[in-house]
């Protein structure tokens, strides 16, 4: 009786027929796959463009946050969302709901230029393995700045992450011995990715807390559009500060190669789509599944990616990546298993 009127955590939200099932399936087919070409046309537009030594990263970042702005103006002309098929209308914000979430899409554009730097520095699968430690970065900032550090079931988890990307960090020389070999770069892309990230994360409970502004965005796709357009407009500056010089080149490049133009556009696309998608699954699975999910998506895009370009992983990017995605995994769950049991003892 105690427990009758008490939601499990670990149950879907509502009972789902078989339409609703299948429904939910292919959303989640939609966002992997969504997912997994995204890191193909970004990771191929990037080694076009010249890879690690070329001059194009920062563009080609803000280029895909352009193609979204364009989608998300385009939505909201058409009043049609192409994803849900739903009527998504234009908010109606004041100056200051502008200045509340700019904050969030300058944030979370620099998550996605740190993303595509690390990318562009290292493989995706290693990219990937670096930006699973994100859970590390939130509970730093959480704790450092927002004074709300973890529970001790999730910070017993993080040192499994860290050792992760330490594992996969790892490299054997001539003579067996083992050495830590990394992109350097890749992994200062790849943290700077996840404190951008663990702020946008933080920065987004605090604002959308604030009373009525969640209902005159009107929805999570309204918010991801507005994140699109502000992200865009925040990134101009930073893009023609680092590659200013070399934008005339850029614009040459697509000209003359149309491949690489259709990769730059179709990771714009992409982004935008598997994002979307990925609420819109979400929203409709418990935390369990939620977490398993985000874990799944993951391992795909590290061996599917590492098939696709032909990078195959190390014996040590596979026992780092295995590690950490399950130190994420745990992580995600630990204050639901363990707090769960903390709580059934005190009521006992």
């Amino acid at each position: 009786a105690e427990t009758a009127g008490r939601k499990d955590p670990l149950l879907p939200p509502t009972t789902m027929g078989l339409a609703d099932n299948l429904k939910l399936g292919l959303l989640f087919a939609l966002w992997y796959l969504g997912n997994y070409y995204y890191n193909i046309y970004n990771k191929t537009a990037l080694n076009e463009a010249g890879g690690k030594e070329g001059p194009f990263a920062y563009t080609i970042a803000t280029y895909q946050l352009a193609v979204g702005a364009v989608w998300a103006l385009a939505t909201w002309v058409t009043t049609i969302n192409p994803i849900t098929l739903g009527r998504q209308i234009m908010p109606k914000l004041s100056f200051a709901d502008c200045k509340s979430v700019s904050v969030l899409a300058v944030w979370s554009a620099w998550a996605h230029l740190g993303s595509v730097l690390c990318m562009n520095a290292g493989s995706v699968a290693f990219g990937q393995i670096v930006k699973a430690a994100e859970p590390v970065f939130a509970a730093t900032v959480n704790t450092v700045f927002y004074s709300k550090p973890p529970s001790m079931a999730k910070a017993m988890m993080l040192p499994i992450i860290v050792l992760g990307v330490a594992i996969a960090c790892l490299k054997p020389d001539k003579e067996g011995n083992y050495k830590v070999d990394f992109e350097v770069a890749a992994v200062l892309a790849g943290s700077f990715a996840n404190l951008a990230a663990a702020f946008k994360g933080s920065e987004n409970a605090r604002i959308m807390s604030a009373p009525g502004l969640k209902e005159r965005i009107g929805s999570v796709g309204n918010q991801f559009a507005l994140s699109q357009v502000f992200g865009f407009i925040s990134l101009i500056p930073v893009m023609l500060f680092m590659e200013g010089g070399y934008f005339m080149d850029f614009i040459k490049l697509c000209k003359s190669n149309p491949v690489f133009l259709y990769n730059c556009t179709m990771s714009g696309v992409t982004f935008y789509a598997y994002n979307e998608l990925s609420t819109m699954t979400i929203k409709h699975t418990s935390a369990v599944t939620a977490s398993v999910a985000n874990t799944a998506k993951r391992v795909i895009v590290i061996v599917g990616t590492a098939v696709a370009l032909g990078k195959p992983l190390t014996f040590e990017e596979m026992v780092g990546s295995a590690v950490a995605i399950s130190g994420v995994f745990m992580y995600s769950l630990a204050d639901m298993l363990f707090g769960a049991k903390k709580d059934d003892k005190k009521k006992n």
